[in-house]
Order: C-alpha cells, then structure tokens, then sequence
C-alpha cells in the first residue's frame, strides 16, 4: 500500500476529473489562481461533487486574495461559503485566517472551526506568511486542524526545505504536514526524501490552447493588467500519473 497521499489543486471541474483519472487521493478545488486561489462558485463544487466518485473533495474558503487579514464582513463571508461547502457534500474545507501582528487568529480559526465541524480542515499557505512558524503549528494543532499546507515559507517547497523538514520533527505525528508550491515530477522524491513529509499538494497544469478561431488582440479582459485570454492552465492526468510515479519509483 502506497504510503503516500497526493491533493491535486485544481482549478476547475475540469481539472478535478484529470486529477481523478491521474490517481490523486484528493483535489483542492479554487477559483482565483493567479491569485493564490479563492473560493469556487456554487456551480463548480455542486459539479465537482458529482463527477469525483474515488476522489475526495475539499474546497478552499477564502473570499479574496490578498493578505489573511479578514474584516467583520468577509469572516460572516466565510462562515456562510462553510456551511455551503458542507450542504454541497465537500468532504473537507481549506482556510487561514491571521492576526494583524501575523500570528493565528484563534478567535476566528475556533468559529470556522465549529461551523466546519465534521469535515477534514487544512490550514492552508497563510501559515507561509505567519510570524512565527513554530508557535503557529502548536497553535493550529491546538485549534484541531488535520492538516496544514506549506511550502515552508519559502517560494516553493523546494526552497523550503530546511524548515519542512524542522516542522515534521516538531510535529511529530500530532498533525499531517502537506508540502505544497512548486511541487512536480522532478522534485517531489527530493522533497520527500529530505523532509520526511507523506502528503503532496501540487497542480500539475499545462497551458490549453482556446478553441476560438476569431482574436482580437487589442483588447484584454484585465484592463491594463496583461493576461492570456487564448490559452488556459488546466490539470492534465498525464502530468498527474508522472508526479505520483517519480514517488512511486522512490517508495
């Protein structure tokens, strides 16, 4: 038995089913990429619900990009896009929310944390922007998290190594360390062999041309922010089987 868990970000319906057909245990499913990822739309998980039968289903709340410093207004956001997760049949959420002086916002955390109650809770990459690491780790397994995604406060996993690989030592079993960033089919046995962590989250994308034959190039959805609006980053099940077969080939 593979000892290894693998949680594909995926981006869309779309991806969930690659991801599903490339072996993951898990997607992540967000809108909002460019962006570090937001909550989807109701229709996205009600059909990601459906089409995922042997892959579990979580679903990042976050109601903007940005920072994790949430207002009044955006945590009864949240709380509502919880209990939404839940009715739709999620089988797990993903949320951070942080203090203005960078630690956990345990007053927060606790209400999410009730109103998720029942389903898998991922503390997610807010933990890469926190001031302390190692006080937020004993504070999120305190809150009774079951996961925590990181890339070890660096830009990718990778890079972030020295400090995974601190975590999962202080960790030590009380909580399930998820290396994710940057992770693909070239890296992901390193980072295991190094850290000693079991779980990856990784997106395994490849740019897909549009289907339209007219283009108007003059014109661009994001005003001045340059954007691609003929090609598209979706999960491909190729690129998912190969990131689980470079672990597959260490284990």
């Amino acid at each position: 038995m593979n000892r290894y868990l693998f949680e594909v970000c995926a981006n869309s319906v779309e991806s969930c089913l690659a991801a599903q057909a490339g072996g993951a245990n898990r997607v992540e499913l967000c809108a909002g990429i460019p962006e570090g990822g937001t909550t989807p739309s109701y229709g996205d998980i009600t059909l990601a619900r459906e089409v995922l039968k042997e892959t579990r289903l979580h679903v990042i709340i976050r109601p903007r990009g940005g920072d994790f410093l949430y207002s009044p207004l955006e945590q009864r956001i949240m709380l509502k896009d919880v209990d939404n997760a839940r009715r739709l049949g999620a089988d797990g959420v993903v949320f951070g929310c942080l203090t203005p002086e960078g630690d956990v916002d345990l007053v927060l955390m606790r209400q999410l944390m009730e109103a998720a109650e029942g389903m898998s809770v991922t503390f997610h990459r807010a933990f890469d922007v926190c001031r302390n690491p190692q006080q937020a780790l004993e504070d999120i397994i305190g809150l009774g998290c079951h996961r925590i995604l990181t890339s070890g406060q660096q830009a990718t996993a990778a890079q972030g190594i020295p400090l995974l690989k601190e975590l999962q030592r202080q960790a030590d079993g009380r909580i399930i360390l998820l290396a994710g960033c940057g992770v693909n089919e070239s890296n992901i046995a390193h980072i295991a062999r190094e850290t000693g962590i079991h779980e990856f989250h990784f997106s395994a994308r490849e740019q897909t041309e549009s289907g339209m034959s007219f283009r108007n190039p003059q014109v661009s959805m994001g005003g001045t922010v340059c954007i691609e609006e003929y090609s598209r980053p979706i999960t491909t099940a190729r690129r998912v089987k190969a990131t689980i077969g470079a672990l597959d080939k260490q284990a």
